[in-house]
C-alpha cells in the first residue's frame, strides 16, 4: 500500500488487530484505549490513547504493540499521545469486546456492579469470592452452579 493512501480508517483497522497484554481476546480498540487516530501525512500517523486507570503497567506494553503494529505498515513516524482526561470507564468498551470478554470467560462489567451471569453455564446464580481479582480492573467471582470461578470485569 503506498503511504500516501493511508486514511484514518485503514489505522483503526490495524490497530483492531493490537490485542490487550492482560486479555488478548480483545483488541485495544475494543478497550476503548485507543481515543484518536490522526493521519498526519503520508509517512505520520498520530495515536491517542487514555489508560484504563492511572499507573495501568500494560499501557507500555500497549503502546510498543500500537508503535509495531503501525511500524509493520510502513508507517516512519510514530506519536502516542497520553490522555488522561476524560478518565477511562468501562462504557468505552465495545459490544464487541464484552462478547469477547464474555465467550473468553470473563463477565463484562455491567452499571448494576456485578456480574448478571455465569459466562460458562449462564447461570444467574453467582456470588462474589473477592473484590480483588487477577488484575485490579477484575473482580473473583463464583458460579453456584457449574462451580467454576471467574473474573468480573469491573464496572468504573
Amino acid at each position: 500500500m503506498a503511504l500516501a493512501s493511508i486514511s484514518e480508517a485503514q489505522v483503526w483497522d490495524w490497530l483492531e488487530d493490537v490485542p490487550d497484554p492482560e486479555i488478548p481476546v480483545i483488541s485495544v480498540v475494543d478497550l476503548g484505549v485507543v481515543r484518536a487516530v490522526n493521519v498526519m501525512d503520508s509517512n505520520a500517523v498520530e495515536v491517542t490513547v487514555t489508560p484504563t486507570y492511572s499507573g495501568c503497567p500494560a499501557m507500555a506494553v500497549i503502546s510498543m504493540d500500537i508503535e509495531t503494529a503501525l511500524a509493520k505498515q510502513g508507517i516512519k513516524k510514530i506519536s502516542l499521545k497520553t490522555q488522561i482526561a476524560p478518565a477511562w470507564t468501562t462504557d468505552w468498551l465495545s459490544e464487541k469486546g464484552r462478547a469477547r470478554l464474555e465467550s473468553y470467560g470473563i463477565a463484562p462489567p455491567r452499571a448494576a456492579g456485578g456480574p448478571e451471569r455465569c459466562p460458562r453455564c449462564k447461570s444467574e446464580a453467582v456470588e462474589r469470592v473477592s473484590q480483588f481479582g487477577s488484575t485490579p480492573c477484575k473482580a473473583q467471582w463464583r458460579c453456584a452452579e457449574c462451580l467454576e470461578p471467574f473474573d468480573y470485569f469491573k464496572c468504573i
